[in-house]
């Protein structure tokens, strides 16, 4: 169990205690998770959400008040030399997890940092060598993939590992948004490179990635791409307008070291997708797919059965003996989104407890940040053929 757990609360179990950095979209949604995690799943520790940080300090304790925080810091190296605070969760923009996770770190406290890891590899390999060290000291660190978390994906990775799709052939996967198709929308951090990375690629790409990674069970080794940006100056809320400098829109190939192969698109100027994430595997034994907008449900087709019978049938993913179902409803009443950020603090508070690695680790974060730096390499490089005439 973790040494530097607090004392026990009302219930018996020891208090962990939180400091979460940023309170925005995804401060929101790990903050949901943090409050209803021991309420739902008996875990060995209780989540005690002790502190939030942010910039501004009006906002901030706004943000503690409505969100279930304790107390509010203006200054994240406050929040992580606070003797309540075991675990730092980090939901920032990209350009700061590298300083703040390594810090953290350093000070002995666990770390969660929401995807993609860094914005750049050498950010991302700092992260994962303060990790190791920290390892040593008893400490982990996790990357924030909350897609895992869906049931639905957890029984397709347990497919896969049971052998039912056979051997890998095929993986497309698509995420695809479309609240940037208005080219009046106005200008933010996530379409600046010093502060965001990269635009569809690292915020929506990541996802897909890693899924596929953690899906298949094993790496990407080559990518070709392309990117695009097709509306390079936004509107700043003070006025003018502002360049942008991460893509749109990235489509790319890539193949498994299995010699699978793989197909990728994000996007956010799809026009009428919402938050549409799919993903399909075929093997030579079976497949299946998933829409993100149907997520208690998992498609599998069984290739073995007689062909008079065969095709996709759709399993409800609702059952209690369905990965992470035991805490919640009777079958057939569905989770939601927020659900995944409930099952990360669960898996997180659980291998703190346990002192086992966690996943996906950092290295796992890294892995991935490889491979968008592969796809901006390969788009920055791209070569295109014309078709010769017949």
């Amino acid at each position: 169990m973790d040494d530097n757990a607090q004392d026990p609360t009302p219930d018996g179990r020891p208090a962990l205690g939180i400091g979460m950095v940023g309170y925005a979209f995804m401060g929101a949604a790990h903050s949901q998770g943090w409050r209803t995690a021991a309420r739902v799943f008996d875990l060995p520790l209780r989540p005690a959400m002790n502190a939030v940080c942010g910039r501004d300090a009006d906002g901030v304790r706004a943000a503690a008040d409505r969100l279930g925080w304790a107390a509010a810091e203006t200054d994240w190296r406050a929040l992580i030399a606070r003797d309540d605070v075991d675990v730092v969760d980090i939901c920032t923009p990209g350009d700061s997890h590298a300083e703040i996770a390594i810090a953290a770190l350093e000070a002995g406290k666990h770390v969660l940092c929401e995807k993609p890891l860094a914005n750049t590899v050498a950010e991302a390999e700092a992260m994962v060598a303060a990790a190791e060290a920290a390892r040593t000291r008893g400490r982990i660190a996790m990357t924030g993939f909350n897609y895992r978390r869906t049931p639905a994906m957890a029984l397709a990775r347990r497919f896969v590992e049971e052998g039912r799709l056979g051997r890998l052939r095929h993986l497309r996967a698509t995420y695809l948004q479309d609240w940037l198709v208005d080219a009046e929308a106005p200008m933010t951090w996530r379409l600046r490179k010093e502060s965001a990375g990269s635009g569809a690629l690292g915020d929506l790409g990541a996802h897909i990635v890693d899924l596929a990674q953690y899906l298949a069970g094993e790496a990407l080794t080559g990518v070709s791409a392309v990117t695009e940006t097709f509306v390079r100056q936004r509107p700043l809320p003070s006025g003018g307008t502002d360049e942008v400098t991460v893509d749109d829109a990235a489509l790319f190939t890539g193949r498994f070291a299995s010699g699978a192969l793989a197909s990728f698109e994000a996007s956010r100027v799809a026009a009428g997708r919402k938050n549409a994430l799919r993903i399909e595997l075929n093997g030579d034994r079976g497949s299946l797919s998933f829409d993100l907008e149907r997520l208690n449900e998992l498609s599998f087709h069984d290739h073995t059965e007689p062909s008079v019978a065969a095709g996709f049938r759709r399993i409800l993913v609702t059952e209690p003996d369905h990965p992470y179902l035991e805490g919640w409803w009777p079958p057939g009443h569905g989770l939601g989104y927020e659900h995944t950020f409930v099952h990360q603090a669960r898996d997180l508070v659980h291998a703190i407890a346990a002192g086992t690695d966690p996943t996906p680790s950092f290295a796992e974060g890294l892995r991935v940040q490889r491979v968008l730096a592969a796809v901006e390499e390969s788009a920055a490089k791209n070569c295109v053929y014309t078709p010769v005439s017949a």
